[in-house]
């Protein structure tokens, strides 16, 4: 590989690792960066899940101190998780992925627009919860919504924090930090899971998978680290314009192609 292409591995995943950390959508970096980098997109797509997976122990070291106060919520969402980035990311080594790939800045879209009016769906969900037998169907509507979320990433994965920030915003959560703590644990797993799979079945471009694993590193941890020194509603800004930005770049790729 040349210089430029090291450069250019190392600054996506360092980018996609802080966006992963806060918001959701580094994919949207690492991948088009392999595709530029003359990877072939299945591959890239492998390669990009891999890297940012083994990076995401420094998001989830950055927001340690809120596991405690998310522990009842992995219990419920760590199972259809796994279940569902398994069957996802199979479905990728045995499906084209063009149908998914048209579906994403759609996906991205409305998930944005949800995050962005969730303190009126959050006080939806305290008066639903008021009553302990609509309470309970939320949350299993909610479980359902997180395989789903789960399945598409493990397929291609873009957007799934976002999605995820949008279904706990649902469930009556109000910490942004807890928030973001719970959704990158569990898009860790959903990325773990579909990292074997694809390691597996021969997908991953080991060299490059190395040295992005270096940025996506930093940039979870620099992420995961800093966002917490800004006030809640400074984070929630950044996260809705990253989402509309990422819904942007998708949605005109998809009118130049």
């Amino acid at each position: 590989m040349s210089g430029y292409e090291i450069f250019a591995l190392v600054a996506s995943a360092t980018a996609a690792g802080a966006i992963n950390a806060i918001a959701g959508g580094g994919t949207l970096l690492t991948f088009p960066t392999l595709l530029l980098c003359g990877t072939p997109p299945i591959v890239a797509n492998a390669t990009s899940t891999l890297a940012l997976v083994i990076g995401t122990t420094g998001s989830i070291f950055g927001f340690r101190q809120y596991i405690a106060a998310i522990k009842k919520w992995l219990v419920r969402f760590v199972p259809v998780s796994l279940v569902g980035g398994w069957l996802g990311s199979w479905l990728l080594t045995h499906t084209s992925d063009k149908f998914f790939a048209r579906l994403v800045p759609f996906l991205i879209l409305f998930a944005t627009v949800l995050f962005l009016a969730q303190n009126l769906f959050r006080q939806m969900a305290k008066r639903e919860a008021a009553t302990p037998h609509k309470g309970q169907t939320g949350l299993w509507v909610a479980i359902v919504f997180q395989f789903a979320v789960a399945v598409y990433g493990g397929y291609f994965g873009a957007g799934i924090g976002i999605l995820m920030l949008a279904s706990l915003g649902f469930l009556g959560l109000s910490n942004i930090h807890e928030m973001n703590a719970l959704k990158n644990v569990l898009g860790s797993l959903i990325n773990l899971v579909a990292a074997v799979v694809f390691t597996c079945s021969g997908l991953i471009d080991w060299q490059k998978m190395g040295i992005m694993t270096v940025g996506a590193l930093a940039g979870y941890w620099l992420g995961a680290h800093y966002s917490q020194r800004l006030p809640q509603i400074a984070v929630r800004r950044l996260i809705t314009g990253i989402g509309f930005a990422m819904s942007a770049v998708t949605f005109w790729k998809q009118f130049h192609h």
